[in-house]
């Protein structure tokens, strides 16, 4: 009986992380349907973000779907920039990493300044050049 009870937390851990799993394996699907629609696309914990004919969208990916999926033009910006714990770096000398990464898109009417947030600095930059060299053509 007393083995029974020890064991049973660790069935209640092992239902939990099957759970987790399955929950994000459900959100990667519904970003794999979502993403098929555009030319380029990354998805990670923190947002989705798809490019399409000069239409950036992005949102929260959530297991329904994209939640809070905003869509702007590019030729609604003035730029594009990379900030990394609160401060903008230059792409040609990025930190190694950061605790806060994000894409800032900067609208041209001066509103608010949009960031898209990214796990990784690698992908960040990777859209700023994307997207800088899309807004240059």
């Amino acid at each position: 009986m007393v083995h029974g009870l020890l064991w049973l937390p660790l069935l209640a851990i092992f239902f939990g992380l099957a759970w987790a799993g399955w929950n994000e394996y459900q959100k990667v699907q519904g970003y794999g349907a979502w993403a098929l629609q555009y030319e380029k696309s990354k998805y990670d914990i923190y947002a989705a973000l798809g490019y399409r004919s000069g239409t950036l969208t992005w949102g929260k990916p959530l297991r329904k779907g994209i939640e809070d999926r905003q869509v702007m033009d590019l030729t609604a910006l003035k730029g594009i920039q990379l900030r990394v714990d609160g401060v903008v770096v230059p792409i040609v000398d990025p930190p190694d990493r950061g605790q806060v990464i994000a894409v800032e898109l900067l609208p041209l009417s001066g509103g608010d300044l949009i960031q898209i947030p990214f796990v990784n600095i690698d992908p960040a930059i990777e859209w700023v050049n994307f997207l800088q060299a899309k807004l240059n053509t």
